[in-house]
């Protein structure tokens, strides 16, 4: 009776000293941070600024109870960054972090980030090559267009596709300070004139993940996925005849840039993409010498100085590299738009005039036209009709049968037939895996109001058709009303010269720009769906791991396709401008972009079947030949977008993770940057009714030339500007005007225009966006 207390007390105490010891341990976990250190602190004391940087690190570490921890602390910096950005990466507590962050010298610390990867004709419908052997072309090879580098960030690359021979090509210059790094499956033979360097960037991501599996990936710069083959090769893969895809597009196959070179930085895994191996990539790219990055991965929207790639791009832009990256695959949400600061080229999506028909015929007679990459053992008769069921309901939200999830399909109703499936949560080539997998024949990919009439081709696993929205309604209507309804599935190949295109893709994220909406976004777009090339040799064609099949190029669709659209021809215009900043060869990019179809009509949004807006395609789709002789250029230096910062209500420390430049304050606001689009909003509850933004332009052109301006009449407001002519007497002069905006009628919604210079030869446009109230 007596020890009962003592007993019971007992184990309060072991309990309260678990409880203590458990929540010490969670405390004491590690992650990886990125630390950005002002470079001009360092103390005279210090021989080297790595040596500062791990001091750093170093006087806030837990002292170690034993000489293992020791060890471990010492290996806590994983990277050390020192070009595009200054400081590094470290493994440490949350404590950790919060005494780092308060120490001096240093400007900011950001937990690490996971990205996601955003995922031929395309030269012949840009206008890159000739439709006929007398026509002249942009690609008359010159000898600069050899010099011109491009660092790609994403999976690495398949060395031994022909999109990588570099038969004809000229040696490696001699500026290039890139390595080609060894590993599993890799070895420096896999380099060469065109693969010029090759590396790897794994530490933050063993650091999240665990130890690496050399079972499950190569260790090294060998691409096991693909992504990273199929951008590369888009950017800058040579001339291959006869590519194709099991039949389908059949046609030469090169980059946007083929003679110019490439870099590979690994910094995509089977378990993501981390922000310290994208810093580090960006880092290690420009420090080799790069003169272009294109990197078509993405994360969540964070404030400019709390974004990592942005502050990375800031520093390759201040080196005079061009910075191209996906805008994402968010849309039709509004808002969802990533990778939204001004020094970086924000590309959209768009589709080209090729697509891949195929039919599904029904039993009441009717015929719909969709579309399909299959090519495969499993045929469906087309004289014969097949029962076709679907698992959904007249619901409008979705159900796990109507999306046909793992598990979710009954095979005692699903064998021998045909079934519906929307699209949804899994894989669209998942889906048809599933239906063979519960007895399927074929499948009918029906598209939901989240995707429109907008129709993306996939190398299924079994025969299958996808459909537009409006299609897939009526298919499921029959199949729900009609007590014995049939179809068939007939594929008909490879279709150009589809009317309309280009339209924006239902997928690509859309503006307006959540940070600053004086900065209109994205920038462009550019072909995106249903994209040719270059492919690893280790996956097949969907993907999946139960896909046995290999092939030498894949066809894809996502904003990770645009992107390398945009870096190509980028690195084009470097070699045919090497003088121009990034800002120039965005401002030629973006001022010659077009906004009407083949069909002369304005480019459509395959979301809605409407008119697109420049929240959708920005300045609109781009237009190489043009691009090359814009006339006029609006150029920024960097110390004009640290002006733009300056405006957006930062911090002298906020402003120092950018740079050591300081404020002049030359900007009045975020909308006299001198940007190649023009977005300006009257905020609610203000009695202000005129708005002024200031650009200058810089001739690029022939050196005596006269330009006129033209500008969209607005129902909201009246349009001046002044001077309306701009006569330049040399080349490179630069001449300034300023457009004042005057609220006539608050509209409801945002109006969009634009804004020309023409000189009779050149056509220089601006895309206009004017709001009332907030724009989202």
């Amino acid at each position: 009776m007596v020890k009962r207390p003592v007993i019971k007390w007992l184990l309060v105490l072991i309990l309260a000293s678990s409880v203590f010891f458990f929540t010490n341990a969670l405390s004491a976990k590690t992650q990886t941070y990125i630390i950005q250190m002002d470079r001009s602190a360092k103390p005279e004391s210090f021989n080297s600024h790595i040596d500062w940087y791990s001091s750093k690190v170093n006087s806030v570490l837990t002292k170690p109870e034993k000489a293992d921890d020791q060890n471990q602390n010492q290996d806590r910096i994983i990277y050390t960054y020192q070009t595009a950005f200054h400081g590094v990466a470290a493994q440490l507590t949350q404590q950790e972090a919060q005494l780092l962050e308060q120490q001096d010298g240093v400007l900011s610390i950001f937990p690490e980030q996971k990205y996601e990867l955003h995922t031929t004709r395309s030269p012949l419908f840009l206008g890159l090559e000739p439709h006929d052997s007398t026509t002249a072309n942009v690609w008359s090879q010159r000898l600069s267009d050899h010099d011109v580098i491009v660092g790609v960030l994403d999976t690495g690359v398949w060395p031994e596709s022909q999109s990588f021979n570099d038969t004809g090509m000229s040696p490696v210059p001699r500026r290039w300070r890139g390595a080609c790094e060894t590993g599993k499956g890799f070895t420096k033979q896999n380099c060469n004139r065109k693969v010029v360097g090759a590396r790897i960037f794994l530490r933050g991501y063993e650091s999240a993940t665990g130890k690496f599996n050399e079972q499950k990936e190569y260790k090294s710069p060998r691409d096991q996925d693909g992504h990273g083959t199929h951008t590369a090769a888009t950017v800058a893969g040579s001339a291959v005849r006869g590519a194709n895809l099991l039949g389908y597009a059949y046609g030469t196959a090169r980059g946007m840039a083929p003679v110019a070179r490439i870099a590979a930085y690994k910094v995509c895994w089977v378990g993501g993409c981390f922000s310290s191996d994208i810093m580090a990539a960006v880092d290690k790219a420009v420090a080799d010498g790069v003169d272009v990055l294109s990197i078509s991965l993405g994360g969540g929207v964070s404030s400019y100085y709390r974004d990592s790639l942005s502050i990375a791009a800031f520093g390759a832009m201040e080196m005079g590299v061009f910075v191209s990256c996906s805008a994402g695959n968010g849309g039709p949400d509004p808002v969802s738009l990533t990778n939204v600061s001004p020094w970086i080229t924000t590309v959209g999506a768009s589709t080209m005039d090729r697509d891949f028909p195929a039919i599904v015929k029904l039993g009441n007679g009717r015929s719909i036209t969709g579309v399909s990459l299959y090519r495969g053992r499993m045929k469906l008769d087309t004289k014969k009709m097949y029962p076709v069921v679907f698992a959904g309901g007249n619901s409008s939200s979705p159900d796990p049968s109507s999306l046909c999830l793992e598990g979710t399909l009954d095979p005692r109703k699903v064998k021998g037939t045909i079934v519906i499936c929307e699209r949804g949560i899994s894989a669209r080539v998942q889906k048809g895996v599933v239906v063979k997998n519960a007895g399927g024949i074929g499948m009918i990919l029906a598209n939901t109001a989240s995707n429109g009439e907008e129709l993306v081709a996939d190398c299924h696993l079994i025969p299958a058709v996808a459909v537009g929205e409006n299609a897939a309604k009526s298919i499921k209507h029959y199949a729900m009303t009609s007590p014995r309804a049939k179809a068939t599935l007939a594929f008909i190949g490879t279709r150009v010269g589809v009317r309309p295109s280009p339209i924006v893709a239902a997928f690509s994220s859309r503006g307006p720009n959540l940070l600053s909406f004086e900065i209109m976004k994205p920038d462009l777009v550019a072909p995106g769906v249903n994209i040719l090339a270059a492919w690893t040799g280790e996956l097949g064609p969907s993907s999946l791991a139960t896909d046995r099949r290999r092939v030498k190029f894949n066809i894809l669709s996502g904003t990770s396709m645009s992107c390398p659209h945009v870096s190509g021809i980028a690195a084009l215009l470097k070699s045919r401008h090497p003088e121009w900043s990034p800002a120039a060869i965005k401002s030629a990019l973006m001022t010659t972009a077009y906004v009407h179809d083949n069909t002369n009509k304005p480019l459509e949004d395959a979301s809605r079947a409407e008119i697109s807006t420049p929240f959708d395609h920005g300045a609109g789709h781009i237009n190489p030949s043009k691009a090359l002789d814009p006339g006029l250029v609006y150029d920024i230096q960097p110390q004009d977008y640290l002006e733009f910062l300056c405006t957006q209500k930062l911090t002298p420390m906020q402003l120092k993770v950018f740079s050591n430049r300081t404020c002049r304050h030359t900007l009045a606001n975020a909308g006299d940057l001198n940007y190649p689009a023009i977005s300006v909003v009257f905020v609610e509850n203000t009695n202000v009714s005129v708005l002024t933004v200031h650009r200058t332009v810089t001739n690029v052109g022939p050196a005596v030339s006269s330009y006129h301006a033209i500008v969209s009449p607005f129902k909201g407001a009246y349009v001046k500007v002044e001077p309306r002519i701009l006569k330049f007497t040399k080349a490179k002069q630069k001449l300034s005007y300023k457009v004042t905006f005057t609220t006539k009628t608050r509209q409801p919604e945002p109006e969009f225009g634009g804004l020309v210079w023409k000189d009779g030869v050149h056509r220089v446009r601006s895309p206009i966006v004017v709001a009332w109230g907030m724009l989202i």
